[in-house]
């Protein structure tokens, strides 16, 4: 009767979902800009942020355009509580990262968080269940408790470096020791200067002998 008068539709372009799918209609998901960059061993993400942080490895699931499929699943999930999409990219990365022999070596999976307040009137961090899904494919620890965010930020999608974070006092450390001598996999949900991850990595980098690598949902094509 729900589905009678309350029918789910794809997240992306909002035509009905059949039985068989989920979140995102089988038209939608074949016209996703996957990287692959996982599999092919590429540095695109590392060249990013080359000179700036040190990555193990790093990745980024799909391709982000404006007014492109990936950039209305993102808005769906940051702006509309649509947070099982969060999962869906998750479940989807962390299946494919337990194929792969690089990341077999993580140990625990850190999210880029919010500041309480955003957090409080969102009412969820957009990329939470995006590590948690690939924490539990990996077979390991997720930890949101140790990055955090001291300072709120206005920031921009398309915002040249600068612009994104004028100092590195936007995020601290709650506890230095618990995840001492980790390799640790920061997950955000898209990259573009890579001036967030610049901001973690300083912050995390603080934490005796620890190894960092990356995951995003998406990188600015």
């Amino acid at each position: 009767m729900l589905n009678l008068f309350f029918p789910k539709v794809c997240e992306a372009c909002h035509g009905i979902l059949k039985d068989n799918e989920v979140l995102i209609c089988i038209s939608c998901r074949h016209q996703l800009p996957v990287t692959n960059f996982h599999f092919e061993n590429s540095d695109r993400v590392k060249k990013i942020l080359y000179g700036r942080v040190q990555l193990e490895c790093a990745t980024a699931l799909l391709y982000f355009s404006k007014k492109s499929i990936v950039q209305e699943l993102l808005h769906n999930l940051k702006y509309r509580n649509h947070e099982d999409i969060s999962t869906f990219f998750g479940e989807w990365l962390g299946a494919e990262l337990k194929e792969v022999k690089a990341y077999k070596a993580i140990d625990v999976v850190v999210p880029v968080p919010l500041f309480k307040t955003k957090l409080r009137k969102r009412g969820y961090n957009q990329v939470a269940e995006f590590g948690k899904a690939i924490a539990k494919a990996l077979g390991i620890d997720y930890n949101d408790t140790v990055l955090i965010k001291i300072k709120p930020t206005k920031t921009k999608v398309f915002a040249g470096r600068t612009g994104r974070y004028n100092d590195n006092a936007v995020f601290g450390l709650s506890n230095t020791t618990v995840l001492s001598g980790k390799h640790i996999l920061l997950v955000d949900d898209i990259i573009t200067t890579g001036s967030t991850v610049e901001a973690c990595a300083n912050e995390l980098l603080k934490i005796n002998n620890i190894k960092l690598s990356l995951a995003t949902m998406a990188i600015v094509d």
